[in-house]
């Protein structure tokens, strides 16, 4: 049984259309079943596979109809109209094209069908959102990959469920792709602060808002700029508690996600580290508010009003970056990542740390000469060096972004009050109710030294 295209299609843009349209496929049902066999491991895999080639394999198909087209105007053009093909199914030709029109259809539906469910696959995976605009999303793909939220993908928390969030959330990557086109991306990327879903939709689906946690151990160990580089330990005493409706008004720092209590607050920036406002009512029903002194009701009228929820406090959940390089240090000398070994280790660090560096590929070679030159007539083993080295550029390759303009504290974390306000947005002795009781500053409240 012999097929031949029909005459309209034998024109040279359809046959390179049909040339096209077979290569393409015959590259994608290879590339899948390498893919689903494990043998190609690449994070760009997936917009080679479920977007480029599909989007060629398109383009071929294109090519065949419009090509035919093509040809008819031109027949047409110069023969007068062409007649409408007359179908006769008696005829073993005309069964041999429908049928082969019929397979192919089917084909063609599901390779685009597979391509279609593999790119919307593909686009919810980490991999996806944190390399393919890889320059501006590596800072917080850097951070998302050593968080201990790195096991969960990134759409469970910027996209909400439904067809409406899927749609909200391909309109705000298109934007962001258009910016990435023309070289229009803000430097550092803002926070998601307004575009987050709700703590009852993220958080709670696997950590329970109401259970009491009691008391817990924190230690923080820091490190003096001396030879040894001496080591301090101070114990904290968390007061985490939490809070249920069978448990009073709850307590600790867990108190304000307590289901008997709402807490509502404005803040006048657009990252939420004002707020001269707040607002709390109790399980009876009893309101007081909270003002700082020299607020005007402009300032609070142009502010967001918001209901406080877990991502007030927790801002950073997967995304957390040291907020300095002392800080960075002594994490990372408590984890052994950095030995105390080298005489004053902590300080040549830190130094080697806070250099400014114009690139990611300059720090890392600017590092490693600057503590090579610091122990060149030092003492000391060459392991020792090199594991400083390697855990002082792991530190700046996962904290700092020069093309992004990401440095330390460029991203406030609202748990604590060290590195920026946290606690203290509130808990600062200014905000004051009308009968004189204020928002207390007391420690003891949510920490003890024991």
């Amino acid at each position: 049984m012999r097929f031949d295209l029909p005459s309209a299609a034998r024109n040279p843009i359809s046959l390179v259309g049909v040339a096209i349209a077979t290569a393409a496929s015959v590259v994608f049902l290879v590339l899948l079943a390498l893919e689903m066999g494990g043998q190609l491991r690449n994070p760009y895999l997936g917009l080679l596979l479920f977007v480029a080639v599909p989007a060629v394999f398109l383009v071929g198909l294109l090519l065949i109809p419009i090509g035919a087209w093509r040809q008819r105007r031109r027949v047409a053009a110069g023969h007068g109209s062409a007649d409408w093909p007359v179908i006769d199914l008696r005829l073993p030709r005309t069964r041999t094209v429908i049928v082969a029109v019929g397979v192919l259809t089917i084909v063609n539906v599901l390779i685009f069908s597979l391509a279609a469910y593999g790119a919307v696959h593909h686009m919810e995976s980490a991999e996806f959102c944190g390399t393919t605009c890889h320059t501006t999303m590596e800072p917080e793909y850097a951070a998302y990959k050593v968080s201990a939220h790195a096991r969960v993908s990134c759409v469970s928390c910027h996209v909400g469920p439904g067809a409406e969030a899927l749609v909200q959330s391909k309109i705000a990557g298109t934007r962001q792709l258009w910016q990435v086109f023309t070289n229009n991306v803000p430097t550092p990327v803002p926070a998601p602060v307004h575009n987050m879903r709700a703590a009852r939709e993220t958080c709670a689906t696997c950590h329970w808002p109401e259970k009491n946690h009691g008391d817990k151990l924190k230690q923080i160990r820091e490190y003096a700029d001396d030879e040894t580089s001496s080591e301090t330990v101070t114990t904290l005493q968390l007061h985490v508690g939490g809070g249920r409706a069978d448990a009073g008004t709850g307590s600790g720092i867990h108190w304000h996600m307590s289901v008997d209590n709402r807490i509502e607050f404005i803040a006048t920036d657009p990252q939420r580290q004002t707020i001269p406002w707040v607002k709390f009512t109790d399980r009876s029903g009893t309101v007081r508010e909270y003002v700082v002194e020299g607020t005007t009701a402009a300032q609070l009228a142009a502010g967001e009003r918001r209901a406080m929820d877990c991502l007030d406090c927790h801002n950073r959940p997967a995304h957390t970056f040291e907020p300095s390089a002392e800080r960075a240090v002594d994490t990372a000398i408590a984890q052994g990542h950095i030995p105390r070994d080298l005489p004053f280790a902590r300080r040549e660090a830190v130094a080697a740390l806070k250099t400014p560096y114009g690139s990611t590929d300059a720090a890392m070679r600017g590092i490693e000469a600057a503590l090579r030159e610091a122990y060149r007539d030092r003492p000391g083993e060459p392991a020792t060096l090199a594991r400083t080295i390697a855990g002082v550029q792991g530190l700046y390759s996962q904290n700092i972004f020069p093309a992004m303009k990401v440095g330390w504290g460029t991203y406030p974390n609202n748990i604590g009050h060290v590195a920026s306000q946290g606690c203290f947005r509130c808990h600062d002795d200014n905000h004051k109710a009308p009968d004189g009781r204020t928002i207390a500053q007391d420690c003891q409240t949510c920490h003890e030294m024991p």
